[in-house]
């Protein structure tokens, strides 16, 4: 029995966008760029879709920029915001985020002084340091919604606030390519200039993203081509893919609170029957309300994460160590922000849960997970 544990690194194409990508490619494969009524028809598909990308955190139409994916849509808002004003400025961040926008920072560092605010044990901003971190140089805050690795939801509203009463001037991004379609986002409510999402992390196919940049936000170009998507994403558009993430986000948008209790319910199931069944573990995604739902970080004491990975593959269960970005790379970045103790921090597994899982998976997983663990902690010691 095949159960895929790893839908934050990505998911599996639901039956209905596959349909609507087959269709696509077959009957409209003209370039929306086109004049003719083969590319006026591709454009048409595509406005469809952009309607029902904007749906799911209630933009308009004309805020959504459709990218190859998160990676992109963080690149082309953190450069696209900072620009040439580089000078004097600072830009604050937090140490827990995807490396498509800390390597972006790590890269600008040369440049422009970049100010890394503190997390606690669960993730969250450390407000205080947040307060002292913004002044009137800073041009950009950038904080991720939920953190992919933890799951921890990021408490936008204060932290919104707090910059805004800090310094009106400063722009703010938010990496939701976790949260995107899985936590209640209204960028009506938020006053956020850029928000970064991806298809493939809702059942849409991989290749695609989105990029919500509120109206009247100045933006510089960092690519240059033909003037598609307003010139912020130059380039022939991917229009099977687009059509895919459109249906995606209408199956997700109709399903919204039920797929939320659903998964909740399974995220907490989870983390009851491993601490029932396994000695020394520990849980590290919040189990409350500001823990997303999907998430579930575990360590298992005198473990090695990457060990037991491969132990549940034996028995075609997937799971990760950590993010699927990041994954060949020493360390992890973010279980050490977030100070987790040694001891455990090498025992980490993430389980990320999606569409396709159900409650019959978790008494297997949790069997399997138990018997690894021991035969693992036999072996070390």
């Amino acid at each position: 029995m095949e159960i895929y544990l790893d839908n934050s690194a990505t998911t599996k194409i639901r039956e209905e966008v596959l349909e609507r990508i087959i269709d696509v490619n077959k009957n409209c494969y003209g370039n929306p760029s086109s004049l003719h009524r083969m590319g006026l028809r591709a454009e048409k598909i595509m406005d469809e879709a952009r309607k029902s990308v904007a749906r799911v955190i209630n933009a308009n139409a004309g805020e959504i920029y459709f990218t190859g994916g998160g990676t992109e849509s963080n690149n082309i808002a953190i450069m696209g915001l900072i620009g040439e004003r580089v000078e004097k400025c600072n830009i604050v961040t937090t140490k827990i985020e995807h490396p498509s926008v800390y390597n972006v920072y790590e890269h600008l560092k040369s440049s422009v002084e970049v100010r890394y605010i503190e997390s606690d044990e669960m993730g969250r901003v450390n407000i205080e340091n947040l307060k002292a971190s913004i002044d009137e140089n800073t041009s950009l805050v950038s904080v991720m919604h939920v953190n992919n690795e933890v799951g921890i939801i990021q408490d936008l509203d204060k932290i919104i606030k707090i910059v805004k009463e800090k310094n009106k001037g400063t722009k703010i991004h938010v990496d939701a390519v976790q949260s995107y379609g899985k936590v209640k986002i209204d960028v009506k409510k938020l006053a956020v200039d850029t928000v970064a999402f991806s298809s493939h992390k809702i059942h849409g196919p991989k290749g695609v993203g989105g990029l919500f940049m509120r109206s009247g936000t100045k933006m510089n170009f960092i690519t240059f081509g033909g003037g598609q998507e307003k010139s912020i994403r130059p380039g022939t558009e991917n229009t099977p893919g687009i059509a895919g993430f459109g249906t995606a986000c209408d199956l997700v948008f109709r399903g919204f609170r039920e797929e939320n209790n659903k998964l909740t319910e399974l995220k907490k199931l989870y983390a009851k029957r491993l601490t029932e069944e396994i000695k020394d573990v520990r849980i590290n995604s919040s189990l409350e309300e500001d823990g997303a739902p999907h998430i579930l970080n575990v360590s298992f004491k005198n473990v090695k994460g990457e060990v037991l990975l491969h132990y549940l593959e034996q028995e075609e269960i997937y799971v990760s160590t950590g993010s699927a970005c990041s994954s060949r790379v020493s360390g992890n970045r973010i279980l050490e922000a977030v100070k987790l103790d040694r001891e455990y921090i090498d025992g980490t597994i993430r389980i990320s849960l999606g569409f396709f899982n159900n409650y019959e998976e978790v008494e297997h997983v949790v069997e399997k997970i138990g018997k690894s663990v021991e035969d693992i902690r036999k072996i070390m010691k």
